[in-house]
């Protein structure tokens, strides 16, 4: 132990600054995964849309129609988002390299943004008379942050 007393001043400042300092970075690595995730993202819609789109013009109702197209652009999210947004996650810090509750975690996730996004598109489509295309881009806006959300803090979530 030293015999000055500014030493001992000194230590809880740096401890105060490398707290700052992992915020920072925290915030950072946050930022990046969501404009990762926003952006792999714009892929999923491109293949929910898509199907979407097809299925209504085939005549199919779109309640079918959007649980259809929400499974294909969850099957391409799960994989993408493993492979990019938030690939490594499970085997930092001494996490298990292959986290076997994950696909469970993403599928019950998924689920609970599909249920929502429905009732919404019902709320939006019926109650409003909005166009079923309108009322889809609606809801997409609010359930990506929702899925980033359960992604980021449970389902892609560093396991110890």
């Amino acid at each position: 132990m030293s015999a000055d007393p500014l030493d001992r001043l000194s230590t809880p400042i740096e401890n105060r600054t490398d707290a700052v300092a992992q915020v920072k970075q925290l915030r950072r690595k946050t930022f990046k995964q969501f404009i990762l995730f926003n952006m792999v993202g714009v892929i999923n819609t491109a293949v929910d849309f898509a199907v979407y789109s097809l299925l209504i013009w085939a005549g199919l109702h779109y309640i079918p129609g959007q649980i259809l197209s929400y499974a294909a652009g969850m099957g391409n999210s799960y994989l993408m988002n493993t492979l990019i947004t938030f690939r490594g996650t499970s085997s930092e810090a001494g996490g298990t390299a292959q986290d076997r509750g994950r696909p469970i975690r993403f599928i019950v996730l998924n689920l609970a943004v599909l249920l929502i996004s429905l009732g919404l598109l019902f709320l939006i489509k019926e109650s409003w008379g909005i166009n079923p295309f309108l009322a889809k881009l609606v809801v997409t806006c609010i359930t990506v942050v929702l899925n980033f959300v359960g992604s980021k803090w449970w389902v892609f979530k560093r396991q110890k």
